[in-house]
């Protein structure tokens, strides 16, 4: 039995209390943990996007794997990742386009198969002895275009699926299950490889992408209107991009966004390969495992506590609070000597990191209108293709520093002085209330399947 919600229903019943901004900010109703699970539609795409996050973080692992086994340096572990910011640079401006112009049903097909497609391949090509790191390098390059249109298009569908007044909650649950894979993911990877070999784990991500279609194909998209068919290319890419320049609001939370990218992942993704072999002595991969399933089960833990928060109206703050913690949480790593020590230290700062990257990442989507949501989330999403970056000078930091601890400490203390400047400069995130952000936008309101449950 099901009932359509749509502009009259409860969770989109919100009286409108004028802010002195332009726009009605609204009362933000009681929200249980997982009320968005309600949504069939929304469902499915939780279940096809923990998948995707399942092969993301299987292929990270096995990448780093291979390529220090290959070579013993952090600065091509690094050139590495930068390789894929190139080819997602690269196709930043047209995804955005390609989101609001296509059917977004068939542009998640396509992109799906051209990962299926690459990721099968590479794992023939390893099976049969081809582990040149050229073909590593080829590989990245090629998934990074897709997966940039696939990143994108997923934080869109989240919108396009639930009402406003459940989006935090949607979008907490969608990087629970992030983290879920982040803790789970490099474990599976690890066995993977001790069974299967890098090839076997290869097609075994292939495999995901496989379900990841099946999923697909049982949602149901909401109608919508193709605004910016009407548009030349260009001009609708300059559109998104004029965006994000006018509105404050939009743009001083993309700013906040890049301290993660640049200073925050590249310590959880780059360095804990070296971690695991200078600091802990270890080659097998175990340790390697218990450090990336450490940060993810502190994330679960972030991602709960984010949806569990409901009329939480001080997201501004929260936002730099949990900055602040992560960072000294990461610092408190690097000086740490034992595993003892090390994993609960990780753990808080996966924790940290889950309530900052949530609470950042929906109220920049709410700050979007909805006709504009492909081509500005695109630009937004600038500030990931920056994490190879951040990759790059963390791997040369381990290189010229004598290991990953100095250059942990460095990134950490940089990003644990940016929510003080933050707190003292910035009154529009200092201040910003979740009523604010969930208030109806008069653009677009389209009709959802909601399962009684």
């Amino acid at each position: 039995m099901t009932k359509m919600a749509g502009p009259d229903s409860k969770a989109e019943k919100m009286s409108p209390i004028p802010d002195g901004t332009g726009r009605s900010s609204a009362p933000v109703e009681k929200i249980g943990t997982f009320a968005s699970l309600r949504i069939h539609n929304f469902r499915l795409l939780l279940i096809g996007t923990t998948l995707s996050n399942a092969a993301q973080w299987i292929q990270q692992l096995t990448v780093s794997w291979l390529v220090y086994n290959l070579t013993g340096s952090g600065t091509i572990l690094g050139t590495i990742n930068m390789v894929r910011s190139v080819a997602s640079l690269a196709m930043i401006p047209m995804a955005g386009l390609l989101i609001d112009r296509l059917n977004r049903r068939n542009l998640l097909l396509i992109v799906n198969g051209w990962l299926f497609t690459i990721t099968f391949t590479l794992g023939l090509m390893l099976l049969f002895g081809y582990s040149n790191i050229l073909y590593l390098f080829v590989f990245f390059f090629l998934g990074g275009m897709a997966q940039t249109i696939d990143m994108a298009l997923r934080q869109v569908l989240v919108f396009d699926l639930v009402t406003r007044s459940l989006t935090p909650n949607a979008v907490a649950l969608v990087q629970t299950g992030w983290s879920l894979m982040r803790s789970f993911g490099p474990g599976i990877g690890g066995l993977l490889i001790l069974w299967l070999g890098p090839g076997g784990n290869f097609l075994i991500q292939a495999g995901a992408y496989a379900l990841i279609a099946v999923t697909i194909m049982q949602i149901t998209f909401p109608a919508r209107k193709l605004g910016a068919v009407q548009r030349s290319s260009l001009d609708s890419i300059r559109e998104g991009i004029r965006y994000v320049m006018k509105e404050r609001t939009t743009r001083a939370f993309m700013m906040m966004g890049l301290v993660l990218p640049l200073l925050i992942i590249p310590i959880f993704v780059i360095l804990p390969p070296i971690y695991a072999v200078k600091v802990f002595g270890d080659e097998s991969g175990k340790v390697l495992g218990f450090l990336m399933a450490s940060v993810g089960v502190g994330g679960i833990a972030g991602g709960v506590v984010t949806a569990s928060l409901g009329n939480l109206e001080r997201r501004g703050l929260l936002q730099i609070a949990s900055l602040f913690l992560l960072s000294l949480s990461l610092i408190g790593f690097a000086f740490s000597t034992t595993l003892l020590v090390a994993l609960p230290l990780l753990a808080l700062g996966g924790f940290f990191e889950m309530i900052f990257l949530t609470t950042n990442q929906t109220l920049l989507q709410l700050s979007i209108p909805d006709h504009l949501r492909g081509r500005v989330t695109s630009v937004v999403n600038l500030n990931m293709a920056l994490m190879p970056l951040g990759g790059l000078i963390a791997g040369i930091g381990s290189d010229l520093l004598g290991g990953p601890k100095m250059i942990t400490i460095i990134l950490a203390g940089i990003a644990a002085i940016i929510p003080f400047l933050v707190l003292l400069c910035s009154p529009t995130v200092r201040n910003y209330r979740l009523s604010k952000a969930i208030a109806p936008d008069p653009t677009s309101t389209p009709s959802l399947t909601i399962d009684v449950l």
